[in-house]
């Protein structure tokens, strides 16, 4: 560690206050990031509307939260960094922000929100610099869950999951008939609905499992076998959920049995299966939350990295401003 790296780190230790190097790019990020946020602001207000109002987003309310909470993990990391803005990053705010506007013309809420999040990530990059996004990688990559997506992906979840519940249905004993997402049985008709379809459990598995995967795995072979746990599991619980409402309707009715579904499936099911992937992947786990990511130590033996803060020609306060120019360009040619 460098010996001013070294000076900051213990005077921040001692005092607790916040290192004097990183006012000033803190200040310039937190201008920046609302600067960016007020051009993008439909997007930005658009996705908090699918957090809070689209029970299959809500979830995401928690995302800035673990956002936060991953950052405050590296809070001695940080502390023996010096932030350096990164110039050549102007490029990527710039390009996200072409990608938004390319979307709020074309009317594509997805690729409008990506690029909205996208700006935000990119000015982290630009102002304080390639090593503090190193290590702050995973919570910079997670950010890009903030876009609510997932609604492409109801279709085939719907026909997968049909697919599974008669197959099961079959197996029981119970004569059934079945098209596309209809499934025909003597306690009634069922259908497939988008509701029904799982979406909202694989999206917030995945999620979860990025984090898990990413904090408490050291090796990338447990943590994509951890993950592919997190597509597999939920897709195939759905599918046994859906075969129980047609099962137990046959006993106690449709009607009765699609509401108990309901309460079961929402409360009760999916802390079920959580616990139990949680709980089956708990002794596997090789390292502390707190460890997750690179240490600085890997980062400063990065030779490509030391090259690229070669490029780093201007200082903070003006990439601040050529983010804001390239902003207010972005939002005029909306009009």
């Amino acid at each position: 560690m460098p010996p001013e790296a070294a000076a900051i780190a213990d005077s921040s230790s001692a005092s607790g206050a916040l290192p004097t190097a990183w006012r000033a790019p803190l200040v310039a990020l937190g201008l920046a990031t609302l600067a960016l946020i007020a051009v993008t602001a439909q997007s930005w207000s658009e996705m908090a509307h699918q957090w809070w109002n689209i029970d299959t987003y809500n979830h995401l309310l928690l995302m800035p939260f673990i956002i936060a909470w991953l950052v405050a993990l590296k809070e001695d990391a940080l502390a023996a960094l010096t932030p350096r803005p990164f110039a050549p990053g102007l490029f990527a705010v710039a390009a996200a922000l072409g990608l938004w506007w390319a979307g709020e013309a074309a009317g594509i809420n997805l690729v409008a929100q990506a690029g909205a999040v996208g700006a935000v990530q990119a000015a982290v990059v630009t102002i304080l610099g390639l090593r503090v996004a190193a290590v702050l990688a995973l919570p910079l990559a997670l950010a890009c869950f903030l876009v609510p997506f997932g609604d492409e992906i109801i279709p085939p979840l719907q026909a997968i999951t049909a697919e599974i519940a008669i197959t099961l249905t079959h197996a029981s004993g119970v004569a059934a008939e079945v098209e596309g997402i209809y499934i025909d049985t003597p306690a009634g008709l069922f259908v497939v609905a988008e509701a029904c379809s799982g979406v909202k459990f694989l999206i917030a598995m995945v999620q979860l499992g990025v984090l898990v995967a990413f904090t408490r795995f050291a090796r990338w072979r447990d943590r994509a076998l951890f993950l592919a746990a997190c597509v597999i599991v939920p897709i195939l619980a759905n599918g046994v959920r859906a075969w129980a409402t047609i099962y137990v309707a046959q006993f106690v009715g449709a009607e009765k049995a699609s509401g108990f579904d309901h309460i079961v499936y929402g409360w009760i099911f999916f802390a079920i299966v959580v616990a139990a992937l949680l709980g089956g992947a708990w002794r596997f786990f090789d390292r502390e939350a707190e460890d997750y990511g690179w240490p600085i130590e890997t980062i400063a033996r990065w030779h490509w990295l030391a090259r690229a803060e070669a490029l780093t020609l201007v200082p903070a306060r003006v990439g601040l401003a050529i983010i804001a120019l390239a902003a207010i360009a972005a939002l005029a040619a909306l009009f």
